[in-house]
């Protein structure tokens, strides 16, 4: 730290060490001279402004950043000021301290620095094993030289249990291996490869931090005889091997709960860790924890809501003797579980029903919301209403469902509205009645492969009560294909639904003349790729011949 005494003229008459050092880059620092003084070349300016503040209001000016390059150089330097007045016995202002710290390479600055990277670069997705990764990256090499993160079982979505691993009185299975860095090619310290079980002994430091849910610090690691490692000699020679010398466990923790252990470990680096490295690990872990929890409910939710989906959804379609058909559900890559869904429904007289419909918003609500639609339909399909009451039905059951969960207030709590489209063909007459509750209108794939868009009046989503929907007819003759499907399939960030449509119409053209189900994949394929931005679902109904 540059520190210099100044008189009420702003002259230098006293600097240490420091200042004295600093001159060559900021030379401010000559004793017997003026700020003024100095070669025309320094801007000294804001310094004296602040300076002659200082002394005529006794306010000290503390941290004052500031950016300086010395003439004739090219670096810049980062420096924090601070001002002082100085004053007699009677208060009586004589001069003033000042105070400089180059904080350009600071230690506590890059400290700050390197948490400011962990809450950007830390849970940038809600996927556990790379955020796990995420902290291993980030701290090595800034804080350690080889970084593990290790996760208890009910983090990872389908690890195995771990009682089920086989445990000896020397060692047990405790964690998975989520995370794993370090400044050595091919990460010759770990014993366990990423999503491999991780043993320690039954008693040593990482059963310890996992009981107390304390931190372990061991500036100067103990490998003598006599310690824990006598019970895991494989570890023993890979610290011996590598030249591990200090060490921190720290809990990775959020909301009571232990979600794993990070480890931190120094060897090239032979400054022991302080004090301050073990409070930056903690911060570390600290901001990791939450984000491996935010995961970890993220995808226990996603898995019940795609499970609950799953069985709403027909486990196989039932055609008719005139009627072949397919279907392709895929969930979104980028959201939550939706309430995307499907069904063909025999009805009498060899007809069939054929829905499709999206519930609002994602998660478990809507899924549960659309196995209550899905059944509605079906038990409205079964006393054969048509599909424009059917769709007023539907409206009047949502609505009615509203308004028995609202709140003491009278707010609608967990409603959702949908849109829905629902045909039904006739072999008998080879027409294709349809409504639309605010739904993308069906693709028909003639017999020569043109495609058409018939759109029927687009009602509203139900769910609003205004129910008014009306029908429109449409002919399905022998050898061509009506398709039903969900906005996901032709809906993207960069365009809207219309060009979504017309890219359907040449995808469903091109894949006109393969067999059914090689159709539905070509068409999906064609339109998402290998991920879809939302729930994409589709049926396809072949007429027969």
């Amino acid at each position: 730290m540059a520190i210099a005494v100044w008189d009420r003229d702003l002259r230098c008459v006293w600097r240490n060490d420091a200042a004295r050092a600093l001159q060559h880059v900021f030379p401010y620092y000559q004793v017997g001279r003026a700020l003024s003084d100095l070669e025309p070349g320094l801007d000294t300016r804001g310094a004296r402004q602040a300076m002659l503040q200082v002394l005529a209001d006794g306010v000290p000016r503390i941290d004052r950043e500031a950016h300086w390059t010395s003439p004739g150089r090219s670096e810049e330097h980062k420096l924090s000021t601070s001002f002082f007045r100085l004053e007699d016995a009677d208060g009586r202002p004589v001069g003033l301290c000042s105070m400089v710290l180059d904080i350009g390479h600071s230690h506590t600055r890059d400290r700050l620095t390197l948490l400011h990277e962990a809450s950007i670069r830390i849970g940038s997705t809600l996927d556990v094993r790379r955020t796990a990764q995420e902290l291993a990256d980030l701290a090595v090499p800034a804080l350690a030289d080889y970084v593990t993160v290790d996760l208890a079982e009910a983090v990872l979505p389908g690890a195995e249990p771990l009682q089920r691993l086989e445990a000896t009185e020397d060692s047990v299975p405790a964690f998975y291996r989520a995370g794993v860095a370090s400044i050595h090619d091919g990460v010759p310290e770990s014993l366990w490869e990423r999503g491999e079980a991780v043993f320690v002994p039954p008693s040593s430091p990482f059963t310890m931090v996992l009981d107390s849910g304390r931190s372990h610090f061991e500036p100067f690691l103990d490998t003598a005889p006599g310690t824990w490692l006598d019970r895991d000699p494989d570890r023993a020679e890979i610290i011996h091997a590598v030249g591990m010398h200090s060490l921190i466990i720290v809990p990775l923790k959020a909301r009571g709960d232990i979600l794993g252990v990070a480890v931190f470990v120094r060897t090239d680096n032979k400054v022991p860790f302080a004090k301050s490295d073990l409070a930056l690990a903690e911060g570390l872990g600290a901001r990791t924890a939450l984000s491996l929890d935010n995961a970890r409910q993220y995808t226990l939710e996603r898995t019940a809501a795609l499970a609950l989906q799953r069985n709403m959804l027909p486990p196989r379609l039932t055609g008719t003797g005139e009627v072949e058909l397919a279907s392709r559900y895929m969930p979104s890559d980028l959201h939550d579980v939706g309430g995307d869904w499907y069904d063909a429904i025999p009805l009498p007289d060899g007809r069939i029903a054929l829905v499709v419909g999206d519930v609002t918003g994602h998660g478990i609500h809507a899924a549960a919301t659309m196995g209550r639609l899905r059944m509605a339909v079906r038990t409205l399909a079964y006393v054969d209403q048509p599909p424009c009451a059917l769709l007023n039905h539907l409206d009047d059951m949502l609505v009615r469902l509203a308004d028995e969960s609202a709140d003491a207030c009278g707010a609608r709590l967990g409603t959702a509205g949908a849109t829905c489209l629902y045909a039904v063909y006739d072999p008998a007459t080879g027409r294709c009645r349809l409504a639309s509750a605010g739904h993308p209108p069906p693709a028909v794939v003639h017999p020569d492969g043109t495609v058409s868009f018939p759109r029927p009046p687009t009602g509203t989503p139900i769910g609003l009560g205004f129910g008014m929907f009306d029908s429109l007819e449409v002919d399905l003759p022998p050898g061509s294909r009506i398709v039903l499907y969900t906005d996901g399939l032709i809906e993207t960030r960069e365009a809207d639904i219309e060009a979504g449509i017309d890219r359907l119409g040449v995808a469903l053209a091109a894949a006109a003349r393969l067999p059914l189900e090689d159709f539905c994949d070509a068409v999906v394929r064609t339109m998402v790729g290998g991920g879809a931005e939302d729930d994409v679902a589709l049926l396809a109904a072949q007429i027969r011949r």
